[in-house]
């Protein structure tokens, strides 16, 4: 058994924020570190997700998951190395994929951690392309918005680690074409050079309707959304009819105080006979081994291609999430944990 360190550093959340998220709405704080108990192990953790969904749980209210206790430590997704083991399958020095992100180390049960294999592909992998954003893009592609071979898609957010997968999967797929938004001109020349997106635009560039309409001619059959708001709104004026929607995130009014206004073109639904369906990547469980097997194989193969973003440091991971918030991220936004 490996040393154990008495103590070890922690994110917690010390005040609800009210609109943006602010540095002093959390604190970096130490924590003892013990042995693990039956069916446990301690990692330390080498690489930590930050996502936008983390913000909803930052809010004292009742919703699809707990949200955040104040002065505990915050949840998340992380890869680390076993240093403690006391549960069988589960070695010193094996690496797992878990939920105790946000921290040096983490006690976690092993039945709810997946090892994951370093040769088979980088772990920071595991938190983004082949980790739970990947299923997100693969499930809501495939299954929620029911794609078929020959659809027009458009992603929102097409440059982060969902919508840069979803427009490559559907591309993969046979889509017919396949448009992105994005927050910079930077990003929409990586959709078009690196992803393979047919149009992509700089949604801050002009009206959002206008540039999807330029964008898509003759019309989508798919959107899937990441951003909500004028980008829901254009998607809903430009699709077919029987077009379908996956609601994957409403980015752009995750930090709004007031009620934010619905599209205001949704009588169109009913004419067009759109099918609007959320989602949560936990209902598609079922799919995981398909999309390693898929998915694995594209990136093998140099078909799939991804970017992270890499903070390093513990004491940044708030400032990785502020930023990735803020849109300052190309593809999964990452902390690296240093040695």
């Amino acid at each position: 058994m490996s040393v154990i360190p008495t103590t070890g550093r922690e994110w917690h959340l010390v005040a609800r924020p009210q609109g943006w998220p602010k540095p002093e709405d959390f604190a970096l704080r130490e924590a003892p570190v013990s042995e693990p108990g039956p069916g446990q192990a301690l990692v330390r953790n080498l690489y930590m997700s930050v996502d936008p969904y983390m913000r909803g749980r930052m809010n004292d209210v009742k919703s699809y998951t707990p949200p955040f206790k104040l002065d505990r430590p915050m949840e998340g997704g992380a890869v680390g190395k076993v240093v403690a083991s006391n549960a069988e399958g589960i070695s010193v020095g094996d690496h797992v994929l878990h939920f105790g992100g946000w921290r040096e180390y983490a006690t976690v049960d092993t039945k709810s951690a997946v090892k994951v294999d370093p040769e088979i592909a980088p772990l920071p992998a595991y938190l983004g392309v082949l980790g739970m954003p990947g299923l997100t893009a693969y499930a809501g592609l495939l299954e929620v918005a029911s794609f078929k071979e020959g659809d027009a898609v458009f992603v929102s957010g097409a440059a982060g680690a969902v919508g840069s997968e979803v427009g490559q999967i559907a591309k993969l797929k046979g889509a017919s074409r396949v448009i992105g938004s994005a927050g910079s001109d930077e990003k929409v020349r990586v959709l078009l050079d690196e992803y393979g997106f047919d149009a992509a635009f700089n949604y801050k560039s002009g009206p959002v309707a206008d540039q999807l309409k330029e964008a898509a001619p003759d019309g989508i059959d798919v959107y899937f959304d990441n951003v909500g708001g004028e980008h829901l709104e254009a998607a809903i004026g430009r699709l077919k009819v029987h077009g379908r929607i996956t609601v994957c995130g409403m980015i752009s009014q995750y930090n709004a105080t007031e009620p934010t206004p619905a599209p205001r073109n949704l009588a169109m639904v009913i004419g067009k006979r759109l099918r609007i369906q959320g989602m949560l990547v936990g209902d598609h469980q079922h799919l995981q081994e398909q999309f390693f097997q898929e998915v694995g194989g594209w990136i093998r193969e140099g078909k799939l291609h991804y970017r992270e973003t890499v903070i390093k440091g513990v004491d940044n991971a708030v400032e990785a999430f502020l930023g990735m918030l803020r849109g300052e991220n190309t593809g999964k936004m990452i902390v690296a944990f240093e040695d």
